[in-house]
């Protein structure tokens, strides 16, 4: 099979196109033939080795395909089903094999596309609107990078609970996707301060929540955004990681509440994954979910694919096709 193998951190040169054995399925196991594979910016941090990786490895772990082959024990799936997940062992590929346990089967009228653009950016929404901070009608949401792939869907989650949402973004093109998303106001960070701009149009009050993705860059300024006893979701570090800070600043700016959440922990029992994954892809059948899917990369781009994710040329979901 072809797949994208890393043996080195490095830049977008390390992504290279191998040939490889089709794994096998073991126990609890199913191996999927792969149709698209969603590109997250956390395999660009495995590949420059911000986090820790073991390598050689293919990166990736979100992708939709149909079944192939079953291992010893599952019986939850049968072949030709179609699959989507978030925790493929290595979704660069032609072929990867899945935990059962964190397989899905994907609702009829949703493609296998469009399956793999909402699994993990549409469960991060939904963990973050219905669990961290469970949104409520009237409340505020402030959302960075509200062009994006999680943003737009989250914009879109907010806004049919009845939230006011403001958003940031870098240019008036992707200021238009997020009202298009449902964006009550959009700050375009490359020319206005967004913290002077979320203290206006809140009248100085500030927002109930900040939900964040961008990390260092934008840290400070969203603490500064918070209403007292407001809460900071900061779940992604796009600009770098956050330095460290004394917790007593979330004492003297209010009584603020900061967590760094992560999906794993809000998908931890089966339950939760089916409910989260059966909302957001039930949601995108009846299209009451709008997913934008129009940056799509053969495989064999993976490392163009990072790239014009690094220099925020994509919006909404960007897809690698095998």
């Amino acid at each position: 099979m072809k797949a994208i193998q890393i043996r080195s951190a490095g830049g977008p040169e390390a992504l290279e196109l191998v040939d490889l054995p089709i794994p096998q399925p073991e126990a609890g196991q199913v191996l999927i033939r792969i149709e698209a594979t969603g590109v997250n910016f956390i395999e660009i941090c495995f590949r420059k080795g911000v986090y820790k990786a073991s390598f050689p490895m293919i990166p990736g772990s979100e992708a939709a395909g149909t079944v192939e082959e079953l291992g010893p024990g599952v019986n939850r799936f049968k072949a030709g089903d179609a699959v989507v997940s978030m925790s493929v062992i290595g979704s660069y590929a032609e072929y990867a094999l899945v935990p059962a346990a964190q397989l899905v089967k994907i609702p009829e009228g949703l493609s296998l596309e469009h399956a793999a653009a909402a699994m993990l950016q549409g469960m991060t929404a939904h963990y973050l609107a219905f669990s961290t901070y469970p949104l409520k009608k009237g409340d505020t949401a402030l959302v960075h990078a509200g062009a994006g792939g999680v943003g737009l869907l989250l914009t879109q989650i907010a806004a049919h609970i009845g939230a006011r949402v403001i958003t940031t973004v870098s240019t008036k093109a992707k200021a238009e996707l997020s009202r298009e998303a449902g964006a009550s106001d959009v700050i375009l960070y490359t020319e206005q301060d967004f913290e002077t701009e979320v203290k206006r149009l809140t009248g100085g009050k500030g927002v109930d929540v900040v939900y964040d993705s961008v990390g260092k860059t934008t840290f400070e300024g969203s603490l500064n955004c918070l209403h007292p006893r407001g809460m900071m979701a900061l779940f992604g570090a796009s600009s770098g990681p956050v330095p460290p800070f004394d917790p007593i600043q979330l004492n003297s700016k209010g009584s603020l509440f900061l967590t760094r959440p992560t999906l794993w922990h809000y998908i931890a029992t089966r339950a939760e994954l089916e409910w989260r994954a059966g909302d957001v892809l039930g949601w995108a059948a009846k299209g009451e979910l709008k997913l934008r899917t129009e940056h799509t990369y053969p495989l064999a781009e993976a490392a163009q694919a990072q790239i014009d994710i690094e220099e925020r040329k994509t919006t909404g979901k960007v897809l690698l096709v095998p």
